[in-house]
């Protein structure tokens, strides 16, 4: 996490967010401040909740895991709040989201243009993912699966794979890290063509290649054209 946010959570008065994202920064919470936590799917409850202790003039912190702006729960707590018709003060606090975070473990891979999508249709309809996957690898971008697969939701994980076999080479590199920056974390580079032989869940973020990433030294590393002197 940034400084900011650190900082935010320890001086809160009330933290909002889902249980497992709020466990995983129990430390930081002062001891005096009132913890609401919940499951998975109560985003637009919690941002009700989030507003509404806001409104009673106290500091609120609802927590996302990475950043956020980035499928978090900015967008919620903003629109909630509009809907409402209440004006409070609200600060969206940057984090480091999955995407760079999984980069830097795999050494350079969004080194240019890039696309993140997430492959939870819960929200967003397969069609759409579909088309996005399509018009992203057949462009040529470097991609940021999110969400790749859950216990109940494991064919948009196959059907991604097909859309990539279809327009990148079955040897494009592909990176897979679980559990990036917590106990556990697990990294792996391999190939289009070997990606779904891996271990992969809700805790993974899964990077894939395009036509200029190459495996150096053990790093996925995608060149944005330097010219590269063997000299010193």
């Amino acid at each position: 996490m940034t400084i900011k946010a650190r900082s935010e959570i320890e001086n809160a008065d009330v933290i909002v967010g889902y249980a497992t994202y709020v466990n995983l920064v129990r430390s930081l919470i002062k001891p005096t401040a009132e913890i609401i936590s919940g499951k998975m799917g109560e985003e637009v409850e919690r941002a009700k909740v989030a507003v509404k202790k806001a409104l009673e003039n106290k500091k609120v912190a609802v927590i996302s895991g990475g950043d956020s702006g980035i499928y978090g729960m900015a967008g919620p707590v903003l629109e909630v709040a509009e809907k409402e018709g209440v004006n409070i003060p609200i600060e969206i606090v940057p984090g480091v989201t999955a995407a760079t975070a999984v980069a830097a473990k795999l050494g350079a891979p969004i080194m240019g243009d890039f696309a993140a999508i997430s492959l939870s249709d819960l929200l967003t309809p397969w069609s759409q993912i579909e088309k996005r996957l399509k018009a992203a690898a057949e462009a040529d971008f470097v991609i940021v699966l999110y969400n790749p697969k859950s216990r109940s939701r494991k064919e948009p994980l196959v059907k991604a794979h097909e859309i990539l076999l279809k327009y990148r080479s079955p040897d494009t590199p592909v990176g897979i890290v679980r559990n990036v920056g917590r106990k556990g974390e697990q990294t792996v580079i391999t190939t289009v063509k070997e990606m779904l032989n891996h271990e992969i869940d809700m805790a993974t973020t899964i990077i894939v290649g395009n036509s200029a990433t190459r495996v150096l030294n053990q790093k996925m590393v995608t060149s944005r054209g330097y010219t590269v002197s063997e000299e010193l």
